[in-house]
């Protein structure tokens, strides 16, 4: 339609940043990812999270678990914790409703002592589920892209009909403004390899 502009996003690249974070921050070396289903937009995570970890850290082992569902708590939770009991020390979920499950498990282990992290999804997660389990989050900028198309319309450059992907060089993805769990040392890393991607010295894998 002439008067719709279709706006997606580059998750792989801002997933392949969480990666970067995951990689330097473990301790154990494992590390996993919870995805809800195996669609095409969710595998964009997972493929650039595993990519992000392998710049930075190629001897991490990285466990996959897809819940089937994006709104099953109970099947997120019982998914970290299995992958917790295996030695993981930080999750990444790609998994909607599902993923609170992740931070549930968390925080209940936060609770008995135990220290493990989540990386959340699409918001900074932190400000639902706190810092104490909260690494970072991978966040897509929906104001972002509503300002660009409002901006696009008021100027006069409204392009309908087309499809528009946001990664990190349109600002569209990355990571939240505040990260009081990732070091600055971290945290320049992350900004070197988001440089690299903008500029096209490196390809983030889409599967």
């Amino acid at each position: 339609m002439n008067n719709v502009e279709s706006v997606l996003f580059k998750e792989n690249e801002g997933s392949y940043l969480v990666g970067v974070v995951a990689g330097l921050t473990t301790k154990t070396n494992k590390i996993g990812f919870v995805g809800g289903m195996e669609l095409p937009v969710i595998k964009k995570f997972e493929a650039g999270f595993k990519a992000g970890v392998a710049a930075v850290n190629p001897d991490a082992k990285i466990d996959v678990n897809y819940v089937g569902d994006f709104s099953k708590p109970d099947q997120g939770k019982l998914a970290a914790a299995t992958m917790y009991d295996g030695g993981a020390d930080i999750i990444f979920h790609a998994a909607g409703g599902s993923g609170n499950g992740v931070f549930n498990e968390a925080k209940d282990r936060f609770k008995a002592g135990k220290k493990v992290w989540v990386i959340g999804v699409d918001k900074d997660q932190s400000i639902e589920f706190g810092n104490d389990v909260t690494l970072t989050s991978m966040v897509k900028k929906v104001d972002e892209a509503v300002y660009r198309v409002s901006n696009d319309l008021l100027a006069g450059n409204f392009h309908g009909g087309q499809t528009v992907e946001l990664g990190l060089k349109e600002g569209g993805v990355g990571l939240p403004v505040e990260n009081p769990n990732v070091s600055k040392e971290i945290l320049d890393k992350v900004e070197d390899y988001k440089n690299k991607i903008i500029s096209g010295e490196i390809t983030v894998p889409t599967e």
